[in-house]
C-alpha cells in the first residue's frame, strides 16, 4: 500500500469517528491526514508527510475548529423562555396600571403593570413588553 493511501484511509477514519465525538477534533485532524496523503503523493517522503499533516492539522486547529464550534454548536443567539418575551406585542384585557393588570402576549393571558408610574393603560390599548419581573410583564403602551 502506497503511504498516500494509507494517509487517506486514516483521514476518512478520523472524519466518520468525528460522528462519535462530535467536538470537531477529529474532523480537523482528518483533514490535517488528508492534506499529508497529498504531500505524499508529491514528495514520497515520510518526514516530510508528517510534517505536512502536523502543520494542517495545528492550522485547521487554531483556525478552522473555533469558527466550526461557535457555528454549529453554539449556534446564533436565540432567546428562549421569558426572554424572549422582551419586545413582544400584546394587548390590555384589563386597566393596566403600576399596581396590576392583565395582558394577552401570543395567545396567552400574563399579569401585567406598567412601567410608568401612575400611568393607566385602557383595556384593548396595544403594549410591548419592556421587561419580565417574576411572573409580571411589565409593558408601555405602542405609541
Amino acid at each position: 500500500m502506497t503511504p498516500a493511501l494509507i494517509w487517506l484511509i486514516v483521514g476518512i477514519a478520523l472524519m466518520v469517528a468525528e460522528v462519535v465525538s462530535g467536538d470537531f477534533v477529529l474532523l480537523m485532524l482528518g483533514g490535517g491526514a488528508l492534506v499529508g496523503a497529498g504531500a505524499a503523493l508529491f514528495t514520497g517522503n515520510a518526514v516530510i508527510d508528517v510534517i505536512v499533516f502536523a502543520v494542517a492539522s495545528a492550522a485547521l486547529l487554531w483556525l478552522a475548529r473555533p469558527a466550526l464550534k461557535k457555528r454549529f454548536l453554539h449556534g446564533p443567539d436565540v432567546k428562549t423562555g421569558i426572554e424572549a418575551l422582551v419586545g413582544t406585542k400584546g394587548v390590555a384585557l384589563s386597566t393596566v396600571d403600576g399596581d396590576g393588570g392583565q395582558v394577552k402576549l401570543g395567545g396567552d393571558v400574563w399579569s401585567a403593570r406598567s412601567l410608568a408610574e401612575g400611568e393607566a393603560i385602557e383595556p384593548g390599548t396595544r403594549v410591548t413588553v419592556v421587561q419580565i419581573s417574576g411572573a409580571t410583564a411589565v409593558v408601555s403602551p405602542e405609541l
